[in-house]
C-alpha cells in the first residue's frame, strides 16, 4: 500500500517536489565514501509519507510564502528525520529490521555505516538550512529557524524522547508521563516542522502560537494512532514490524488508557488541532488535511 494514496493532490505534488529536492541534496552514491552515501541515501529515499517536509511546505503556504523558499526547511526535517529512524532501528536502540517495508539501514549496511550515515544526515540537515541564507527572512528569525532545529533533536527532543522511551520499558506510565515521552521523541520534530514553515514565511507572533498548538496536538495524535496501528495493523501493510511495542514490553496508549480510550483521545487530540488553525479559514486547508490524515492514516 502507498503511503501517500489517502492524500489529496495538492498534497502529493508537494511529496513529489520534496523528493526531488532531497535527491539533490544528497550526496552522489558513486561519490567517495561510497558506501557511506549509499547508506545516507538509502535511508532518506526508500519511501516514506514525508509528512515532517509537508508540514513545512502546509504551514509556509497558509502565510503565502512559495515552495521554492521552503525547500531547505522542508528537506532539513525529513533528513533529521531519517537519521533518527536509522539510529532507532539499532539493536542498541529498538532493534528491528524493517522500516517502510524493506530491510533497515544496519541489516543493509552494517551497524557501524548506519550510525555514520544517521550522523551524517544530521549534519547534511543543518548545512542545508544554513547554506540556504537567501530565504527572504530576517536575520533573527534565520537563527532561530537554526535553533528551532536544534531544539528538537537534542536532549529536550528526540534524543531526551528516546531516552525516557528506553528508561520506560517494563514499567507502567501514567498519561502524562506517556504523553511527555512522545511529545519529546515524535512531537518535537512535528513542532519544529510546522514552526520552520511558518517562521520562513514570516508568519505573525499570535499565528506562531496558534500553529504551535496546532503541531502538539497534531505529533501526539499521529503517535496515538502509531500505537493503535501497532496493535490492529499487519507489518506488510504499515511497513515495519506490528505488534513490536507489545513484545518489548513498550508503553503505549493502547496498554495504558485501553483501544477504546486511545480512539477517542485521537479524536480529541485532532479536534484540538482543527481548532488551533480555525482562524486561518481556506489558508490552512492542507493543515487540516495532515491532521485529519496523521489520526486516520493506515500505516
Amino acid at each position: 500500500m502507498n503511503p501517500n494514496s489517502e492524500l489529496g493532490q495538492a498534497l502529493k505534488s508537494l511529496i513529489a517536489r520534496a523528493d526531488e529536492a532531497l535527491t539533490r541534496s544528497l550526496p552522489p552514491e558513486d561519490s567517495s565514501p561510497v558506501e557511506l552515501h549509499r547508506a545516507m541515501r538509502y535511508a532518506v529515499l526508500g519511501g516514506g509519507k514525508r509528512l515532517r517536509p509537508l508540514l513545512v511546505y502546509a504551514a509556509g503556504h497558509a502565510f503565502g510564502e512559495s515552495s521554492s523558499r521552503l525547500d531547505a526547511p522542508a528537506c532539513a526535517v525529513e533528513l533529521i528525520h531519517a537519521y533518527s529512524l536509522v539510529h532507532d532501528d539499532l539493536p542498541a536502540m529498538d532493534d528491528d529490521a524493517l522500516r517502510r517495508g524493506r530491510p533497515t539501514c544496519h541489516i543493509v549496511f552494517g551497524e557501524a555505516m548506519a550510525i555514520l550515515a544517521g550522523d551524517a544526515l544530521q549534519a547534511l540537515a543543518f548545512e542545508l538550512l544554513a547554506h540556504d541564507v537567501d530565504q527572504g527572512v530576517s536575520p533573527t528569525r534565520y537563527v532561530e529557524m537554526l535553533r528551532v532545529l536544534g531544539r528538537a533533536c537534542g536532549a529536550e527532543g528526540m534524543a531526551g524522547g528516546q531516552a525516557l522511551d528506553l528508561a520506560a520499558v517494563g514499567r507502567r506510565l501514567s498519561l502524562d508521563e506517556l504523553e511527555n515521552m512522545h511529545a519529546c521523541k515524535t512531537g518535537a520534530l512535528i513542532r519544529a516542522s510546522v514552526r520552520l514553515g511558518a517562521l520562513a514565511s514570516e508568519a505573525p507572533d499570535d499565528a506562531l502560537e496558534a500553529l504551535d498548538r496546532y503541531a502538539h496536538a497534531v505529533g501526539l495524535a499521529f503517535q496515538v494512532r502509531d500505537d493503535i496501528l501497532d496493535v490492529e495493523g499487519e507489518s506488510s501493510v504499515i511497513g515495519k514490524t506490528a505488534g513490536k511495542d507489545a513484545a518489548a514490553d513498550k508503553p503505549t496508549f493502547p496498554s495504558i488508557i485501553g483501544m477504546d480510550a486511545s480512539r477517542e483521545h485521537l479524536a480529541r487530540l485532532t479536534a484540538d488541532a482543527l481548532e488551533a488553525i480555525a482562524p486561518l479559514g481556506e489558508r490552512g486547508a492542507l493543515l487540516e488535511e495532515l491532521a485529519r490524515y496523521a489520526a486516520a492514516r493506515q500505516r
